[in-house]
């Protein structure tokens, strides 16, 4: 049995831009048939860019994606290309379609559709009810499943390789959550070394509204030894040799592995072979850490939702703090320094050392800045209320007014510029509703939505290593968090420590711990009641907050997606 050369192709589409997608897809296939590939794997709903949505229930959009595939088939030639589409028959399928020397020689149709955490594919797709045909390419039987058939151990791989399947591509549209890559090449070891087949794993990358796909394809042997990885949350062409004749000699060997009575049909495609020569060495890219993989998937759909969406700058309102200033590295590195400004708006309240902490970060990135001081309209707000405020004492309401000056500020500079607001809340803020709705909540993206306060300073840390100075001015860092709002106000005036806010937050919203089970956890009870309430009281805040990408397994939005109205006890 001969070796085969396979591609993943790790592209980053745009929902809807069928013609945009085509040619990314036709660009890839060119270099993939140049590297003498047998085969070459693209994502998930390829052609039309995942996840398309409720565009899917407009019949126009299906049928011009399955004449955008047939166009793509019509530029194939030897090698074989596996791309992924909608396909409307009787039913509507999550499918991928096998194209080889100007045709579609065959479809598969995903048989497992996710409907949990931010998937819901069944709205959608019907399930197909096979797992053949098996294609022959280079001499070599291929089955093919598509993103979710790969994670049930008795899905369609094992019974594609029970079936007499040599090599198993599996086509994704996976997102990503922090610590994800690990999770797949488990279970993706596990399927291979089970089922004795090889498998190719070819995952989409790029930013998507809420969504981050991190790429990282990856290609296992038939005894669930890593071949090969590709590069995470950036375009790739992964090209590997892969020698199918030891997984045949191990499935002689096992009986639960030999061919089922009942063949799945095949397919010729491209039986002419390329010379042989010598296999191509493997290349395994490095896994990013934690911290850094988190950082270059907020900078990647950053980059992605704004330019996606037409945007070359943004603004952002500098604070002194962190996260205003953490939002305002990741935006340099996304756009560039020069597609940035950050916006100093002082009132009485900051602080002389806010104020040059920012000028000092923004020497340091080389974007762009202005001050408008906030007090004149400051003032005139407070003169304007005081006959209706007379009376009462001075709180929140008055601390909230400079918040929504200045997201009228930041609004209108973006009016006026046409420059994305970029918000500079984090999870904990957004979580238990220290924000103010129509003031720092205001704006086009919250690029920090889904990072919890701690995870902040740690990725303030991470960017500075990577730069080998402080970056990020560590008298920002060290500094105790503060709205300067009020005279000496601090965070921890409002909330508990974020030290021991985090955890419980984590528990509550990412773990769906009850309060009785966060208090068993160890933390304080009063402390645990406090912040579910204040929680679930600020749910209708997040409904009204930008969106933001998902950087954990349990993001609000898509993932979180609780009642506004509930009086159900925790």
């Amino acid at each position: 049995m001969p070796r085969v050369r396979v591609a993943a192709a790790q592209i980053d589409l745009v929902v809807g831009d069928l013609a945009g997608n085509s040619s990314l897809i036709l660009a890839a296939y060119e270099r993939a048939e140049e590297a003498g590939c047998d085969l070459v794997a693209f994502p998930e709903m390829s052609v039309t860019g995942y996840p398309p949505e409720d565009l899917l229930l407009r019949p126009a959009f299906v049928a011009e994606a399955a004449a955008a595939v047939q166009r793509i088939a019509q530029r194939t030639g030897r090698a074989a290309a596996v791309i992924g589409f909608p396909e409307m028959g009787r039913d509507l399928h999550n499918a991928a379609a096998v194209c080889a020397n100007g045709v579609v020689v065959g479809t598969y149709r995903k048989q497992l559709l996710p409907n949990y955490a931010v998937f819901d594919e069944e709205r959608y797709f019907t399930p197909g009810t096979d797992v053949g045909p098996l294609f022959v390419i280079g001499g070599v039987r291929v089955g093919v499943s598509i993103c979710e058939d790969a994670w049930s151990p008795v899905g369609p791989i094992a019974q594609q390789a029970a079936g007499g399947a040599e090599l198993a591509v599996n086509i994704n549209g996976s997102p990503f959550y922090a610590g994800r890559m690990t999770e797949r090449e488990t279970m993706l070891a596990t399927r291979a070394a089970d089922a004795s087949i090889p498998i190719v794993y070819c995952n989409l990358v790029g930013g998507q509204d809420e969504l981050v796909f991190d790429g990282g394809s990856l290609v296992f042997d038939e005894t669930g030894r890593l071949v090969a990885r590709a590069r995470q949350l950036a375009d790739d062409l992964l090209v590997v040799d892969l020698d199918v004749r030891p997984a045949f000699r191990k499935r002689l060997l096992d009986p639960r592995g030999r061919p089922s009575a009942t063949p799945l049909a095949e397919i010729a495609v491209s039986p002419e072979r390329a010379p042989e020569g010598c296999p191509l060495p493997s290349r395994i890219e490095p896994l990013l850490d934690e911290d850094d993989e988190i950082y270059e998937a907020l900078v990647l759909a950053t980059r992605d939702y704004m330019h996606k969406q037409g945007f070359a700058d943004a603004v952002i309102g500098l604070s002194g703090g962190v996260d205003s200033a953490l939002v305002a590295t990741i935006a340099a590195d996304a756009l560039g320094a020069e597609h940035v400004t950050g916006v100093l708006m002082p009132s009485r309240f900051s602080s002389a050392g806010s104020v040059t902490d920012s000028h000092a970060l923004v020497a340091n990135l080389g974007i762009r800045s202005m001050t408008i001081p906030i007090e004149p309209a400051h003032t005139a707000f407070e003169a304007m209320l005081a006959d209706a405020f007379s009376g009462t004492e001075p709180g929140a309401t008055e601390e909230n007014v400079q918040s929504r000056v200045r997201g009228v500020t930041l609004m209108a500079l973006s009016n006026k510029f046409g420059a994305i607001v970029l918000t500079t809340g984090n999870k904990s803020e957004m979580a238990v509703g220290y924000a103010t709705i129509y003031g720092d909540m205001a704006g086009g993206y919250a690029v920090i939505k889904d990072v919890v306060k701690t995870r902040v300073f740690r990725l303030c840390e991470a960017r500075n290593r990577r730069a080998g100075f402080d970056l990020i001015p560590r008298a920002i860092i060290d500094k105790p968090p503060s709205a300067e709002l009020r005279p000496d106000q601090l965070d921890a005036d409002s909330l508990p420590p974020y030290e021991k806010l985090d955890p419980i937050l984590v528990g509550y919203i990412e773990h769906d711990l009850s309060i009785a089970e966060l208090i068993a956890a160890g933390h304080d009870p009063d402390t645990v009641r406090r912040v579910v309430g204040l929680v679930d009281r600020s749910e209708y805040k997040r409904r009204q907050a930008a969106p933001g990408v998902r950087v954990t397994a349990r993001a609000f939005g898509r993932d979180r997606r609780m009642p506004i109205t509930d009086r159900w006890p925790r």
